[in-house]
């Protein structure tokens, strides 16, 4: 294959433009990720006293040392809880990602008891679904440290109360599919939350700290009169040895991190899996801080995207896939740590052409197998008469179906912009990627805020001028407030926010997230798990 040509010159004014406003972007997310994280150890005398972990204490010791551990949706809720977000606590109440239990790649969820007790926070039930979601797709063991005083009853919506559901069934799911659900319930888990305790395959809770009652002392009163301690309802030591809902008793988290360790590592959850050799490969070309200077600060300036390619690819090698038709959809296959990729990414908006190749490519992809990813900087499709004519939206619609059924994991990164339905063509998150990933630039909208303003303009003049009286002035406020609205809503702070994407990452870290999501998908490809007809349930 043929190695990709650096054009980049790192000492240009629009390169270091370009990365310095990279980088105050990648510092907002780091500051937004640091106060969760502050906010939650604040905590910490507290726990001390209850002799507790704080959750993020618990995290490092129940995964292997040194291993990676890929974290999920660090921006989730921001600015839904408060719409200051100098004081918006982002994460969603939950911290989530994908890292090695006892040398098993698992999906690990734990309660943010640190903050609000661990109430869910605003897209709180999102983001678990979507980690939820990531398991049963990736055929991933689901381990989750429970401490939650569940929903906030001040802030009680019905429709999260319904939709939660879906969070019960999913671990139900789990199960059903022969992926261990394995808790350890380090605190609360009352009302509807039991059922996270309950619905796991092996349970384990913690001396005078576990609680979990369908109805607690104070609701267990009101409902009915009676009076009972929280301990003689739910504790650790009745469930264990009365109840049958707990399967381990342990005597402190550190006990009860230990033994869920220990239930991992007797799971012979490699049991038939093929031993592949590491790949021998060579590293990119060029420096991966270059990434930072890329990508231009203003959407609608030009980008060579193979520059992108070229320091991720092994060896910055690339074969690309009819280079010479519709040549602003750029096509072709490199490698990952020695694994082949097909790689999808845009040069500019997507014109019939264009959509044609990609369309072939995807089935092409399928033929053999290869992954895809989707490198997100398009305007969307082109419009116009000429473009009609040509048939955009018919070539534009067989993109979208190649996409909708593609046999092969697809993950999508947005890495500038994705606007209209190239964001379709371009597997967006309504297309289900198995992940989906932004840079700290990203943008994501129906169409740019300037050329929404400029349709509305249009029609509300014309309507202006059959009415015989055309107010400049209104116009422009319009315009001002329209392009506002979409401007506050197009960055990766408020999509990211939405659970529109997985996280933001920095660009440097894009090939080692990369290859830690293609190891996921290549593994889940080949794991066939033991499923049965219902889910493993309670003696």
């Amino acid at each position: 294959m043929a190695h990709i040509e650096s054009t980049v010159s790192v000492s240009s004014p629009a390169f270091v433009a370009n990365r310095e406003q990279m980088l105050a972007l990648l510092a907002q997310v780091r500051a937004y990720e640091q106060r969760t994280h502050t906010k939650s150890a604040a905590s910490r005398e507290r726990f001390e006293k209850r002799q507790q972990l704080l959750p993020r204490e618990r995290l490092a010791l129940l995964l292997d040392p040194g291993a990676p551990f890929l974290e999920l949706s660090t921006l989730a809720g921001l600015g839904l809880d408060t719409p200051d977000l100098a004081r918006s606590v982002p994460g969603g109440g939950v911290i989530a990602g994908i890292g090695f239990v006892s040398g098993i790649r698992c999906m690990v969820l734990a309660s943010d008891s640190g903050i609000d007790a661990g109430a869910l926070q605003p897209m709180g039930l999102d983001k678990l679904l979507r980690v939820q979601e990531i398991a049963l797709d990736n055929k991933l063991p689901y381990v989750q440290l429970v401490e939650s005083a569940g929903a906030n009853l001040m802030t009680y919506r019905v429709e999260d109360f319904v939709r939660g559901g879906n969070s019960f069934r999913n671990l139900a799911r789990m199960s059903a599919a022969g992926l261990p659900v394995v808790t350890v319930t380090h605190g609360s888990s009352t009302a509807g939350g039991a059922y996270q305790t309950g619905l796991s395959d092996y349970i384990i809770l913690v001396r005078g700290r576990s609680r979990a009652f369908l109805a607690g002392p104070p609701l267990l009163k009101a409902a009915t009169g009676e009076v009972a301690t929280e301990e003689e309802l739910g504790g650790a030591v009745m469930h264990t040895s009365i109840s049958g809902l707990g399967d381990y008793l342990a005597e402190d988290d550190r006990d009860g991190l230990r033994i869920a360790r220990e239930i991992m590592g007797q799971i012979d959850w490699h049991r038939g899996m093929p031993v592949e050799a590491p790949r021998r490969f060579k590293p990119p070309r060029y420096d991966a801080e270059e990434l930072l200077g890329i990508m231009p600060a203003d959407h609608k300036r030009p980008v060579d995207m193979r520059q992108v390619i070229a320091r991720i690819a092994d060896d910055s090698e690339f074969l690309e896939f009819g280079e010479n038709y519709g040549s602003a959809t750029v096509c072709g296959h490199f490698k990952i740590e020695g694994w082949p990729v097909g790689v999808i990414t845009n040069n500019g908006p997507i014109d019939p052409a264009g959509a044609t190749k990609a369309t072939h490519f995807i089935q092409a992809c399928c033929q053999s197998r290869t992954p895809i990813i989707y490198l997100n900087n398009t305007t969307g499709f082109m419009v116009g008469r000429a473009y009609e004519e040509a048939g955009i939206i018919k070539h534009g619609s067989k993109m979208i179906q190649a996409v909708t059924n593609a046999t092969v994991p697809q993950i999508t990164l947005y890495c500038g912009a994705s606007f209209g339905a190239g964001n379709y063509g371009m597997c967006g998150r309504g297309f289900h990627p198995r992940f989906c990933f932004s840079w700290p630039n990203a943008k994501t909208a129906v169409m740019g805020g300037e050329q929404a303003a400029g349709t509305m303009r249009i029609v509300t003049e014309a309507g202006m001028r059959r009415k015989g009286e055309v107010d400049e002035a209104k116009l422009d406020e319009m315009s001002r407030r329209i392009v506002e609205r979409f401007d506050s809503q197009m960055s990766v702070f408020t999509t990211s926010a939405l659970l529109l994407d997985d996280g933001v990452i920095d660009p440097r870290d894009t090939r080692a997230v990369l290859s830690k999501v293609l190891a996921v998908c290549r593994e889940a490809e080949a794991r066939e798990p033991q499923k049965m007809q219902f889910s493993v349930a309670r003696p």
